[in-house]
């Protein structure tokens, strides 16, 4: 019998819907991933192996064939790590096996059963949400899935037990609620500064590239040069 779990491959910031088919079969004990996979999703055999063990499951002695279809899409990433997880604990009877129909799951696994953040939650739940199917992910992403939609399920878990709890109802994992992040706003933009042009342009370079600056000016009255104001920056005269 072949378990199926729905993920996503990421092409830009569009997720396309990738099919995960774990199969256990009889034969001698291996465990391949096929279907283009690259490096991060060739190592998951080895991350998936060592949180299941944590998580007080084994894999049978059996051959174990994970294909990530369709074939000619490039997978990249390690957030295939927890759709393979969750399809083999399927398999082998840890989770009911129809628990996640109609769910998309994304999600990396560390060797201990936790599940790590991972980018492009946020695409993966709209494309959920567009194919009217549930989104299993990272907690500390599930309050950026919720934006996708009031409506949308999402199962935010930090570790392959409490998935595995919440699908024997002996853990109730609530919705996560959509984060709003507050930010500090600047108490001058460079527009109010007059002049100053060659400064002001070498501050737009620095905080564009993302770049270290040094400014030296003379002392003013205050003690401070607005100029850096804008952009959140220490312009505190040392010793005032």
């Amino acid at each position: 019998m072949v378990q199926r779990v729905s993920t996503v491959a990421f092409e830009g910031i569009e997720a396309r819907a990738v099919d995960v088919q774990v199969q256990v079969a009889p034969g001698l004990p291996a465990f391949s991933i096929v279907g283009l996979p690259d490096k991060a999703v060739s190592e998951a055999r080895e991350r998936v192996r060592s949180a299941l063990i944590a998580s007080g499951l084994a894999l049978p002695a059996r051959r174990i064939t994970v294909n990530l279809a369709p074939a000619d899409l490039p997978k990249e990433g390690s957030h295939y790590d927890l759709p393979i997880a969750l399809g083999l604990m399927a398999a082998i009877g840890a989770i009911p096996p129809d628990a996640l129909s109609g769910f998309t799951v994304l999600g990396e696994l560390g060797l201990d059963g936790s599940i790590a953040p991972v980018a492009g939650v946020l695409p993966a739940a709209i494309g959920a949400n567009a194919r009217d199917e549930g989104l299993i992910c990272p907690a500390a992403c599930g309050a950026e899935a919720a934006w996708a939609s009031p409506e949308i399920q999402i199962v935010a878990a930090a570790s392959l037990i409490q998935i595995a709890n919440h699908f024997k109802g002996t853990q109730v994992l609530s919705r996560p609620e959509p984060k709003i992040t507050e930010r500090q706003i600047a108490s001058l933009d460079l527009r109010d500064i007059k002049g100053q042009e060659s400064a002001k342009r070498a501050l737009e370079i620095a905080a564009a590239g993302g770049h270290h600056l040094l400014m030296m000016w003379t002392i003013n009255p205050k003690g401070r040069m607005p100029l850096g104001q804008p952009f959140g920056m220490n312009t505190s005269v040392p010793g005032r």
